[in-house]
């Protein structure tokens, strides 16, 4: 357990450490943010401000686990998702800058790294004989998907990094909701490893999971440090994109994909406001808020950004709750 702390603490320390000297680079170079044109007035005043910021939650969160982790494959999954999808991130950023707009890489292009990403956690969920199928809390059902489940997992990934994506449109938004929903996959991890009846709590893949999610907690901590309203610097496609795969690759590796719907559920709410939104204006010619996702529109309703996040903060941390809640109750007695 004192690993874990470890991990949290040294990702947390040396990303605040560090965080202003990264800022400073990122200013030199003038790597700012291109503001869409459409957005809320107030956003505007945020041009130029250093993005890419996800680089610093990546790099820190790394090392911290490398210098505590023993290697595990699920750990290291996670790690290689997170990695991997801050990567793509980091494309679309990199192509937003070099070409000094607001549109990155394509969507059709996302999409088929993140099914190359998927089919690396399908070969390690088969390497680590994960189940294909999902349990459902409260009815307990254990629905078997067979290779459905690969399917699922696409899905998962996809839908979970693009959630996040689209919740990284306010200073703190992303960075907070996403350590609140890290911290209950950690404490899922934790308590898993607790009630395993492992001998001696000896050291497993359950533990080093937990290590993953603290390091990666302890990093966006220090990169909220910044990034809490006014930001000093923005998190970008790289943060978000690595936030929610990491969440996702969690959710997979812990067997609480189920639950990702609750944990997740601030980022769900996000995209599911843009999809009725589409549809709503395509169909009808009517739009459901005043602007999608759904932050934006309340943020046209004079709310500011502060009590914006802090809201969808608390939203977060029930969902959170009840997720955690149902998986203390139903998840570890499905698995005795």
């Amino acid at each position: 357990m004192i690993r874990v702390l470890a991990a949290g603490v040294i990702a947390m320390i040396v990303s605040i450490v560090i965080g202003p000297k990264f800022i400073k680079f990122l200013r030199r170079n003038e790597f700012g943010q291109h503001i869409r044109e459409e957005l809320p007035e107030g956003h505007q005043v945020k041009q130029g401000t250093p993005t890419m910021g996800g680089l610093l939650i990546l790099v820190v969160a790394t090392v911290a686990f490398l210098v505590v982790s023993k290697y595990k494959v699920p750990a290291l999954t996670v790690l290689f998702v997170t990695l991997a999808c801050g990567a793509i991130g980091f494309l679309d950023d990199f192509i937003k800058l070099t070409h000094r707009r607001s549109l990155g890489l394509r969507g059709r292009w996302k999409l088929l790294l993140l099914a190359l990403i998927t089919v690396g956690v399908g070969f390690a969920a088969d390497h680590q004989h994960l189940p294909t199928s999902v349990f459902i809390p409260v009815v307990h059902w254990n629905v078997e998907l067979s290779y459905g489940w690969y399917v699922l997992l696409f899905l998962v990934i996809a839908g979970t990094v693009n959630g996040v994506n689209l919740t990284d449109g306010l200073d703190g938004l992303a960075a907070g909701t996403g350590i609140i929903a890290l911290l209950t996959f950690t404490a899922i991890s934790v308590v898993t490893y607790i009630r395993s009846g492992n001998p001696n709590h000896r050291f497993d893949s359950r533990l080093d999971l937990a290590i993953v999610g603290a390091a990666l907690i302890g990093a966006v901590i220090g990169f909220l440090w910044y990034n809490a309203f006014p930001a000093e610097v923005i998190m970008g496609d790289t943060g978000s994109f690595a936030i929610g795969g990491a969440l996702a690759a969690m959710a997979i590796f812990t067997k609480t994909i189920s639950l990702l719907l609750l944990i997740g559920g601030i980022f769900l709410i996000e995209a599911l406001s843009v999809i009725v939104q589409v549809i709503s204006f395509k169909y009808f010619q009517r739009r459901v808020f005043l602007m999608a996702p759904i932050h934006y529109h309340f943020e046209m309703k004079a709310w500011s950004e502060t009590k914006i996040m802090v809201r969808f903060w608390i939203v977060t941390a029930i969902l959170c709750a009840v997720g955690f809640a149902l998986f203390y109750r139903d998840f570890t007695f499905f698995r005795r």
